[in-house]
């Protein structure tokens, strides 16, 4: 049962037999409904002065008698207070109306197919060839994984495109250094800190011989030109760093359908170029081609350099256009870092500029920058975390944890992987992602308070209160869930489904991040205030119910933002 739109169809009835008016509709009306932060005003409360203008009277007058006016089977009371009418539903008709949801839609609780037909692309992670992972593509990587998995969840098809960073002179470099100084079999049990050691080892012998700077450009200049060799070694380098991504991404628990990056575009920048002269939108500065966005508070969007070379924004222009040809996308999302907040604005403007309408289909998803213990990462102050060593320790850190308080655990290899990720995972997506993150690791890996092992481990307490009374049948009694703590789950329980509505409209998944971590703060109080296992087995049958909507619940919220939930810990 919707008791938000039920109310709102009552509020409708009751204004068109009070006041003879059907200007608003059910749906208008639950719209402006909303939930008290204190279960004292009501369970929800509508404000009056939306229908004083056209009723022509007073807010408290109109509450009043909507209030005598309304009546309903599932309403234990309707209060007039103030202009606002607050509505309190039968504490057992709202457990049992919310359970018996929650367990009818079972893992599909909160689902829905409002994106039937839409297509949604996702360009996140986007790694750079031959370099090795690090914190900073942690929230790329985390934040577009729950957005695919939290708009799957809605019925919209979802593309993840992993752009990859395949282009620019340091290939050539890099393709120059491994003839000169490089093996095959060095490099493919080395993997990316081989390429690595190539390309400082190129740096360092070009700062004495700048004729290998040429030599460098040359190799490029022969993979542009599609030259065998060239592009052998090339597609090579991206096959042992993919592979090398592969096994970060499968410990993330994450997938892409698309690893088309920058060298993708390289044959489709023609079509660019042609429309933005064909539009007269290119112009000359200073040698190079731009676009001019005087007009519209920003500097010009450089295409071409002096040197006849594409940029970023060429080769973003270009996946644009392929993107809406071969999807025909309903939205497209960008997860980058707020540092590129200005070369998106620039190339949605470009977009506009030429004439396609749906470059207001596309969206930066920004976000924060990330520290370690209080340090900001700099590469070239070698203060670098890479991801997989964050991980790694992260796991190690788990298990000693879980050797301590559950010495006896079975499965305790892969529990640990479960909570260390986790754990990563969870801190990550916890704040507003436009917020910078201060990693440390003992706020991430506590037991204690709002963070993943502790949702993790809420959700092993309900299966483990469950597995005690697995078999047994009753009729549940739902006047035992009439208790505050009760009531709080429930209610959070109801919650779901707007709040993962709410993420996706917003792009922030630490919407549910949280909403995870305050369901299993609810329950743990409900656990340790109730016996849930009670002599009663009325009472006992309605509280492993609630136990077992809340083990759901918690499950799904922590697979959409791609966290395990153990059954045990």
């Amino acid at each position: 049962m919707d008791f938000k739109l039920s109310i709102a169809s009552e509020i409708a009835g009751a204004i068109q037999i009070a006041f003879g008016d059907e200007s608003m509709s059910a749906e208008e009306i639950a719209s402006y409904l909303s939930v008290p932060p204190d279960t004292a005003l009501g369970d929800y409360a509508f404000p009056c002065f939306r229908l004083a203008k056209a009723l022509k009277k007073a807010p408290p007058m109109i509450a009043d008698t909507l209030r005598d006016a309304l009546e309903a089977p599932y309403l234990a009371k309707v209060e007039s207070v103030k202009g606002y009418l607050n509505f309190y539903i039968d504490r057992s008709t709202y457990a049992r109306e919310v359970i018996t949801s929650a367990l009818d839609a079972g893992e599909r609780y909160g689902a829905s197919d409002i994106g039937q037909g839409k297509t949604i692309l996702f360009d996140y992670s986007s790694i750079n060839i031959a370099k090795r992972f690090h914190i900073g593509h942690l929230s790329t990587t985390m934040l577009g994984n729950a957005l695919y998995k939290m708009y799957t969840f809605l019925g919209y098809d979802c593309v993840g495109i992993n752009h990859l960073g395949d282009w620019g002179t340091q290939f050539g470099k890099m393709i120059c250094a491994y003839k000169k100084w490089g093996d095959k079999d060095t490099v493919e049990r080395g993997g990316v800190n081989e390429m690595i050691k190539l390309y400082v080892h190129f740096d360092k012998e070009a700062a004495d011989d700048p004729a290998l700077a040429d030599e460098g450009r040359a190799w490029f200049k022969r993979i542009e030109d599609g030259d065998p060799e060239a592009m052998e070694i090339f597609n090579w380098f991206k096959q042992v760093t993919l592979k090398y991504a592969e096994g970060i991404y499968e410990m993330l628990g994450v997938t892409f359908d698309s690893y088309a990056g920058e060298a993708f575009y390289n044959d489709k920048m023609g079509r660019v170029l042609d429309e933005l002269n064909e539009k007269h939108l290119l112009i000359e500065s200073d040698g190079a081609q731009v676009v001019d966005l005087e007009a519209y508070s920003m500097p010009p969007c450089l295409i071409v350099k002096k040197d006849g070379a594409t940029l970023y924004a060429t080769r973003d222009l270009a996946a644009a256009l392929y993107r809406k040809d071969t999807y025909d996308f309903h939205k497209c999302l960008y997860v980058v870092a707020y540092q590129q907040d200005l070369h998106f604005k620039q190339v949605f403007k470009v977009l506009d500029l030429m004439g396609y309408e749906w470059y207001k289909d596309m969206e930066h998803v920004s976000y924060g920058m990330v520290s370690f213990e209080g340090q900001a990462l700099s590469t070239r102050k070698g203060h670098v975390v890479y991801l997989e060593d964050l991980l790694n320790t992260s796991i190690e850190k788990a298990r000693a944890i879980i050797d301590e308080k559950s010495p006896n655990l079975e499965n305790k290899d892969e529990i640990a992987r479960q909570v260390g990720v986790g754990a990563v995972v969870f801190f990550d997506l916890f704040n507003n992602r436009i917020k910078d993150i201060d990693f440390w690791w003992d706020r991430a890996l506590s037991f204690e308070g709002e963070t993943g092992p502790y949702v993790q481990y809420s959700h092993a307490r309900c299966c483990s209160v469950l597995r005690k009374a697995e078999g047994e049948h009753a009729e549940p009694n739902y006047a035992a869930l009439s208790d505050p703590q009760a009531q709080d789950v429930v209610r959070m329980i109801e919650q779901f489904p707007d709040i993962i509505l709410s993420a996706v409209e917003r792009s922030e998944p630490s919407m549910v991040t949280r909403y995870s971590a305050n369901l299993a703060q609810a329950y743990n109080r409900f656990y340790f205030e109730n016996h849930i296992l009670d002599n009663d087995l009325g009472v006992r049958a309605a509280r492993l119910l609630l136990t077992e909507v809340t083990r759901n619940t918690l499950k799904t919220a922590l697979g959409l933002i791609g966290i395990a939930a153990p059954e045990r810990m």
